[in-house]
């Protein structure tokens, strides 16, 4: 074959050579230059008592969701979101010119139907008493009695529709089922509003809760052991009131939920906010990948978008490795995985990235 048909390849084949043998990590690896100072730490083993956390959402034991019960015309909202209320106070007022002329109306049917039913109770007791002396025969008692117990019945019935009436008129004006704080306002003054229409959101602050859907392998533990911690945003840390375990599994997801009760928190934690249940129970056991979590400081963190990785130090190598974080607790955070007991971790993310920018510049000048 021609030699000049060769050349290509030959050049060609100790280039991929150099790369197979850099890849394989072997003994024929290309030395690499020596890294500058890197302030490492060293990943220390996981607490055995840290346990093990699920994720979930605080939500209120005591809300109400308040709707319109009539048709009217919002004419004053006397309450704000965020505004601390008690029982029984004026939230809202709805026109009640309707409400009130049908009341008014009522009451007018009722004072009729009272008359009716006094005069029928009376010409009853006539032809009673005529009767004794067999001056009315006993149909004409009859019906005597007929019209007695139709006007009563109609008089009970004028009673309830006022009654009706009434919580109607009553329905105008909208209070506070609870003491609590004002969640959300969905009227302002001036709007028409119909049955059912959403008005606001009541909450009792002292009251939250938190459910969790763990594995049913991890239900009887937790059932056994239902100590617990409530790791919140912000890194603080409370002991939960109760803790709950559903005595069934969900047949879909085959998780059993476990609902945890807060203590009176000041400040409270907002209902919607998300929030770790870790439970002593799962003290030292493994986490997701079959090794028990770490925490590493969150200065040691670096974010690039959406993943979150660590430089770790292999001799002179620098290797961002992907993590999988946690909660995070003051200025820790937890490593669910991509980091072990014992691996060496650059303390700051910039300094370690510039000591890896000079490392390749140098190995690139050593080439020339």
């Amino acid at each position: 074959m021609d030699p000049l048909m060769r050349k290509p390849r030959d050049l060609l084949m100790p280039s991929l050579l150099a790369l197979a043998l850099a890849a394989c990590g072997g003994t024929e690896q290309a030395a690499v230059p020596p890294l500058g100072a890197v302030a490492t730490f060293e990943v220390a083993a996981a607490d055995g008592a840290t346990g093990r956390g699920w994720d979930g959402v605080v939500e209120a034991v005591r809300r109400s969701d308040l709707s319109a019960q009539t048709a009217g015309r919002v004419i004053a909202v006397e309450v704000d979101v965020n505004d601390r209320v008690a029982a029984g106070d004026v939230l809202l007022r709805i026109s009640a010119v309707e409400q009130d002329a049908g009341a008014n109306a009522a009451r007018a049917q009722l004072r009729a139907a009272e008359a009716s039913a006094a005069e029928a109770e009376q010409n009853y007791r006539r032809f009673a008493a005529l009767a004794n002396g067999q001056f009315v025969s006993k149909a004409q008692i009859d019906q005597a009695r007929a019209a007695r117990d139709s006007a009563a019945a109609a008089r009970d019935a004028a009673r309830a529709v006022v009654a009706q009436a009434a919580q109607q008129s009553a329905y105008t004006v909208v209070r506070a089922p609870f003491a609590g704080v004002v969640a959300s306002r969905d009227v302002e003054p001036g709007e028409t509003v119909a049955p059912g229409q959403p008005l606001m959101r009541v909450y009792e602050p002292r009251e939250l809760r938190i459910e969790v859907a763990v594995p049913q392998t991890r239900a009887e533990a937790i059932r056994r052991d239902p100590r617990a911690r409530v790791l919140l945003p912000g890194g603080r840390e409370v002991t939960p009131a109760a803790v709950i375990v559903f005595p069934a599994a969900d047949a879909t997801s085959h998780s059993v939920n476990v609902r945890v009760r807060l203590p009176d928190l000041d400040p409270s934690p907002a209902p919607g906010t998300t929030a770790k249940v870790v439970f002593d129970a799962e003290a030292g056991s493994a986490g997701d990948g079959g090794a028990a979590t770490v925490r590493i400081p969150l200065s040691a963190v670096a974010q690039r978008g959406e993943l979150s990785g660590a430089y770790v130090k292999q001799g002179e190598r620098l290797l961002l490795r992907q993590l999988r974080l946690g909660a995070r607790v003051g200025d820790s955070v937890e490593v669910i995985s991509g980091l072990q007991a014992g691996d060496k971790v650059a303390r700051d993310p910039v300094a370690a990235m510039q000591a890896l920018a000079a490392q390749r510049k140098q190995a690139g000048a050593t080439d020339e």
